[in-house]
């Protein structure tokens, strides 16, 4: 299939500036997720000006237990209606999956999400884990992403247009907008959504332009509707009840929240951070305290964000304590919350290290200090404060490796976790603070075998997203450290002043080591390090490849004959993966070859060698069995064709089903063809007519060898396999190497070449003698090889990738016969099962096809020259 990637990089190649878009996508979308959120903390420092801090700690304090009772219940609504965004996805998809494992799914899912919602903390990442392990295909996975993304969006746009209709006049009061344009706005709004779900009833297509989408049937769309309004109204009243008492109604409220909310997901910063605080104290400034409403916001961001991650994470510490659970319900919870532990406690990391940042540019209670003054001397005070600052940033950044699950991240977490509760006593016995680093030691100490990736936690770049997020916890902290000292004024003394009272110059020296070392850490992620290629393959490692090759069934592991790629084995050796470099991509083909309980190790150790030497890992032609392996390693699939495979038991020629190669047998036969296979030792003498036949096919066909995922005519190589011969009247017209291992599992053919003048059907006669002959030696399969783009899903609201790849499936003959290669393996009525390209990020599938292309053809001059 050397040719099947070639009109899409071709497309891409004739596009420079598509193809630098494509590759600093995610540095220009994380820079503009910083230049929002600089905005917003510049907004909201200056919405407060007049709030000073002790004001907001005394409305803090008014908060009744009531009204935090009322919105953790409201939570729990919010979250059980979130619950059904992935049931009903589902049920829109044709698909039922066991209740408890989705439940908790989606409820880890946006956990993680509402907290982080970035790179493999986001909510879609979580599915993609946890989903391919329950038997969805990556197509399933993104329609349910797909379907719960869009219900969120045009249900938060139909409820917010509806309520803001319904109190425009207070609304429009409270925002400072006319009354006309927000009813105009809001009308608009509706009759927009009211005529796609006409023209989208009961599963129609809708077309937006060039957008083609199949909305769910009239009783999804309906039930959808109403489990939307439920999440956004238990959502909005959690922060509504937390308010003091005010004349704003809670329908105004509800407008002016579901805005909120809409612009902070549109923002891209992580949980909205800044963008919907900003909205809540623009509109409803005017109408309730200051004070009172930042320590609102402040007790919502905790109750509806933090807490159900804090839930999530006890749900895996019961988990590892559930041996005297003997309920099927109870044990089910349990899989799914240790399956979900990795990425749940660097979710929790992230927030801890966050916290621990943001307590050390906040003062002390003074009770607090004077009880430590007449125990402990000052510098050990200072110095607690200081270093717990430094080690919620190491948290933070640990907190990425938590979630690939490494053992350096592990102990680095846990030290980390272990300070810090010490020194929250230290510096002003923080209790809270305690207790919650208290649960995330509990939870890493019950689930440390999870953590046994072993990989250097500080050798690895973080990635733009992450670099994002550390500044954006970094950003912030300044943003408090500014509001809560604002009526200090700054001058040169207040670095060197070490009092027991003097909480600003404390804080701003943590402030200082947090930039420097947070800069220091940005600066290396971003001097990636340079790009570095391994040692090429080793005689002594082919020959240990190769005997391995031998003890297993895929017959196309045969392909490290060549010595054209490298090899990375397994630990114990007894299994290994073989791939190429070309460009940034690091290339792994196929499935990795050998012992099955070596597969997940080494997937993991592959992707790791090539992050850590700069590079992009992507797995290339990887069966369904891999999927979950390549998502535990943060890797997302993308479908290529369909793999065409014989049962050679069940092959019978007899009946009408086969009449096709039946006939095509018996013309050979007439026309005196004759077939026969040539063991290894006999293919030398033969050589010379096996390459004058290659040489002629390839003039005939006006291109040269491939590499990689094709074998080439070299004498070693072909000399190192069967081959299947075709000859008339003595003369060798076409022949095929053949793979095979020693299991008799599978066979398949490598090189296929057939002279000019050769009989036409030659291939087809060539093809039936060949799998009549394995299946008289015993063997069970014979693998036809890939159709490329074939079986790509066709349905509106498929995949962009699936879409893009059934338009070239069914109008790409000028690049490549596509169609054509599928027809004639459906000759054989074969099996078709999926093949993925595995690759970290959207925008990277594109650049890992065509260094796929490149590797497979030779460079440029093997694309151009064919």
């Amino acid at each position: 299939m050397p040719a099947s990637p070639d009109a899409a990089a071709g497309a891409v190649e004739r596009r420079p500036l598509l193809v630098a878009l494509l590759r600093f996508r995610t540095y220009l979308a994380s820079l503009a997720v910083i230049a929002v959120f600089g905005l917003m903390t510049v907004a909201v420092y200056k919405l407060t000006q007049e709030v000073r801090y002790d004001e907001v700690l005394d409305a803090l304090s008014q908060t009744t237990w009531t009204s935090m009772a009322l919105a953790v219940l409201f939570t729990a609504i919010s979250f059980a209606a979130l619950i059904f965004y992935d049931f009903n996805a589902l049920d829109h998809i044709g698909r039922k999956l066991p209740p408890v494992p989705v439940a908790m799914t989606a409820f880890s899912a946006y956990a993680i999400g509402n907290t982080a919602g970035f790179g493999a903390l986001s909510g879609g990442a979580i599915r993609f884990r946890t989903y391919s392990r329950l038997g969805l295909t990556p197509e399933e996975i993104a329609r349910v992403i797909a379907f719960v993304t869009l219900a969120f969006g045009i249900g938060l746009l139909a409820v917010g247009a509806f309520s803001a209709l319904a109190t425009a006049p207070r609304l429009a009061t409270v925002a400072g907008m006319d009354t006309g344009l927000l009813r105009l706005i809001a009308l608009s709004v509706i009759a927009v959504l009211a005529v796609l779900m006409f023209v989208g009833r009961n599963g129609r297509v809708v077309t937006l332009g060039k957008l083609k989408l199949r909305l769910p049937d009239t009783l999804t769309s309906s039930r959808q509707f109403l489990i939307t309004a439920a999440d956004i109204a238990a959502s909005a009243s959690v922060l509504y009840v937390l308010l003091p008492e005010t004349n704003v109604s809670w329908p105004t409220f509800f407008a002016i929240y579901a805005t909120a909310v809409g612009l902070g997901v549109l923002s891209h910063v992580p949980a909205g951070l800044g963008v919907f605080e900003t909205v809540m104290l623009g509109a409803l400034g005017n109408a309730i305290s200051l004070d009172a409403l930042l320590g609102s916001l402040v007790l919502y961001r905790v109750i509806y964000h933090v807490l159900p991650l804090v839930i999530a994470v006890l749900l895996v510490v019961g988990a590892e304590l559930r041996e005297a659970m003997q309920h099927p319900v109870a044990n089910d919870i349990g899989n799914m919350a240790v399956r979900l532990a990795p990425h749940l406690l660097s979710a929790y990391g992230l927030i801890l290290g966050a916290m621990l940042i943001f307590s050390s540019v906040t003062p002390t209670p003074d009770t607090n200090l004077d009880f430590l003054s007449a125990y402990l001397p000052l510098p050990v005070i200072e110095g607690a404060h200081l270093f717990s600052s430094l080690l919620g940033l190491v948290l933070a950044i640990a907190s990425r490796g938590l979630g690939q699950r490494l053992d350096g991240a592990w102990w680095v977490s846990l030290i980390c976790a272990i300070g810090a509760f010490v020194l929250a006593f230290l510096k002003g016995i923080a209790v809270v603070e305690a207790t919650v680093l208290a649960l995330f030691i509990f939870a890493l100490i019950l689930n440390v075998k999870r953590f046994n990736r072993p990989a250097s936690l500080f050798g690895q770049a973080l990635s733009p997203a992450w670099l994002a997020a550390l500044l954006v916890i970094i950003a912030s902290a300044v943003t408090i450290l500014f509001f809560v000292y604002r009526d200090i004024d700054y001058s040169r003394d207040l670095w060197w002043q070490f009092e027991f009272d003097q909480e600003a110059p404390r804080s701003l020296r943590a402030l200082l080591a947090l930039t420097l070392s947070a800069s220091a850490i940005a600066f290396f992620s971003l001097l990636r390090p340079a790009f570095s290629h391994p040692e090429e393959l080793q005689p002594d490692d082919l020959e240990k490849a190769v005997a391995i090759v031998g003890t297993q069934d895929l017959a196309d592991a045969n392909l490290v004959r060549m010595g054209d790629k490298r090899v990375m084995f397994s630990d114990s050796g007894k299994a290994f993966i073989m791939y190429g470099i070309q460009g940034r991509s690091w290339i792994a083909l196929g499935d990795p070859v050998g012992a099955a309980d070596d597969t997940a190790d080494l997937i993991w150790r592959f992707v790791e060698t090539a992050r850590a030497a700069g590079g992009r890992a992507v797995l290339y032609q990887v069966s369904p069995s891999l999927l979950s392996y390549c998502a535990d390693a943060g890797l997302r699939a993308f479908k290529l064709g369909e793999m065409a495979s014989v049962n050679l038991p069940h092959f019978e020629l007899k009946g009408g089903r086969l009449a096709g190669l039946r006939q095509a047998l018996s013309k050979g036969v007439r026309e005196g063809l004759e077939f026969s296979i040539v063991a290894p030792p006999d293919v030398a003498p033969i050589l010379s007519e096996l390459r004058a036949v290659s040489d002629a096919w390839l003039s005939e066909h006006n291109t040269r060898e491939k590499t990689f995922s094709l074998g080439a005519f070299t004498d070693d190589y072909v000399t190192a396999q069967p081959v299947a011969l075709l000859r008339k009247e003595g003369r060798v017209v076409a022949f095929a190497t053949i793979f095979v291992t020693s299991t008799k599992h599978e066979a398949t053919v490598d090189i296929m070449r057939f002279a000019p003048d050769a009989p036409k059907g030659s291939m087809d006669f060539l093809f039936v003698s060949l799998l009549e002959q394995l299946k008289s030696d015993g063997y069970q399969v014979f693998n036809l090889g890939m159709a490329p783009l074939s079986g790509m899903s066709k349905r509106e609201i498929a995949p962009v990738w699936d879409r893009i790849g059934g338009t070239m499936f069914e109008h790409g003959e000028r690049f490549y016969n596509f169609k054509g290669l599928r027809a004639f393996k459906s000759k054989f009525h074969p099996r078709w099962q999926p093949r993925y390209l595995a690759v970290s990020g959207g925008t990277g599938a594109v650049l890992a096809l065509m260094d796929v292309t490149l590797l497979i053809s030779g460079g440029v001059r093997g694309v151009v020259g064919k």
